[in-house]
């Protein structure tokens, strides 16, 4: 069993790290920086149940259930701690300010903890129409010492990015610290959350290890069958490895396609109209005059590809490279773009700045 005393001691351990301003510090692996003014939003913009009053709920494998509403919370001592920020979909805010109510502390009301013997896990559910959930075990949740954020960079939080009270969680991709928080709940064994069972996301999420995603679901086997067909349409591909393939004319709209690898393949005319393909590998891909309208392409990896007459309107850029500015070779890694290429400026402003330059330039040229 965990003991109150132990949340004590652990959080002790790591608040040199996550309590400290860290902008000068390095980034994990294939993130980009987002400038100062800017928090991208992921995800829905608008919780469910809006007319019912905020509350948030303690409860599962505890002595006794609990329940704290919006105003209770605001009462409470608050601490304002400096948390770097980084997405699943390659994008990194060093340095946020969150200002809330420590976990520890709505939990420590008396001596003894609040969990029982049976509790390893603990569950985070958000007050979101498809009930968005994710997990920890216990372990990690009193070594890292999440906050319940009332506000961001000294403001309350916006209603979309989680607002009026999200949780925080240091030193995890950031789907780990949900929007709209409503209950906690203390679980004898794990359940997976709405990002890790429906999207795949990886459960361990830690940034530095680039644990994005689970292993792909696919059999070998049945990846060639369905690679074979050139028919992706609607279906759940992720992970999918086609890299290096013949793929001309593949039909793919709404497809489910994260963390694909479709490096140098031939993509002509392909048609991605709608579909999901964050953090997916395109480099150095053949797709003159493929279709990404409306498509996810946030964390995609674009360098190298030839884009000319491609269609990316609509398409969604957060974390989107179209050039490796740390490339041995730069050259061979930059995006070939010229004024066939079609995307919209709201799209393009979803680039950090030195992408959203780079496609512009090429454009104009």
């Amino acid at each position: 069993m965990i003991q109150s005393s132990d949340f004590i001691v652990l959080a002790r351990n790591r608040s040199c790290v996550y309590d400290s301003c860290m902008t000068d510090s390095p980034i994990p692996p294939n993130q980009q920086l987002v400038r100062g003014d800017r928090w991208p939003i992921v995800g829905e913009r608008h919780p469910g149940d809006i007319d019912s009053p905020w509350s948030l709920e303690i409860c599962g494998c505890v002595a006794r259930k609990l329940t704290f509403s919006l105003d209770e919370i605001q009462a409470m001592p608050q601490v304002t701690r400096q948390i770097d920020v980084h997405c699943v979909t390659r994008w990194s805010k060093p340095a946020m300010s969150f200002t809330g109510v420590r976990l520890r502390d709505l939990l420590h009301s008396s001596e003894m903890p609040i969990w029982t013997d049976e509790a390893q896990f603990v569950s985070f559910v958000a007050r979101s129409e498809r009930n968005h959930s994710t997990s920890l075990p216990l372990s990690e949740v009193l070594e890292l010492d999440p906050i319940i954020a009332l506000q961001a960079e000294g403001k309350p939080l916006a209603t979309e990015n989680g607002g009026p009270m999200r949780m925080v969680v240091p030193g995890k991709y950031f789907y780990k610290s949900v929007k709209w928080i409503r209950r906690i709940e203390f679980l004898k064994e794990e359940r997976l959350g709405y990002w890790e069972s429906e999207a795949g996301y990886h459960n361990g999420a830690d940034p530095w290890r680039e644990e994005r995603y689970m292993a792909p679901t696919l059999t070998k086997q049945a990846a060639l069958r369905v690679i074979e067909s050139r028919d992706f349409r609607g279906q759940d591909l992720r992970g999918i490895n086609a890299a290096h393939r013949d793929l001309a004319n593949l039909l793919a709209s709404d497809a489910l396609l994260r963390d694909a690898d479709f490096r140098s393949c031939n993509l002509q005319q392909a048609n991605f109209r709608d579909a999901n393909l964050s953090n997916s590998k395109l480099q150095r891909s053949n797709l003159q005059g493929a279709n990404f309208t409306g498509a996810d392409l946030e964390g995609a990896d674009l360098s190298g590809a030839d884009l000319r007459g491609c269609d990316i309107r609509g398409a969604s850029l957060f974390g989107a490279t179209f050039f490796q500015p740390d490339a041995k070779e730069p050259a061979s890694l930059l995006a070939i773009i010229d004024r066939s290429t079609q995307v919209d400026l709201a799209s393009l402003d979803a680039l950090v700045d030195e992408q959203k330059a780079f496609v512009r330039k090429a454009i104009k040229a």
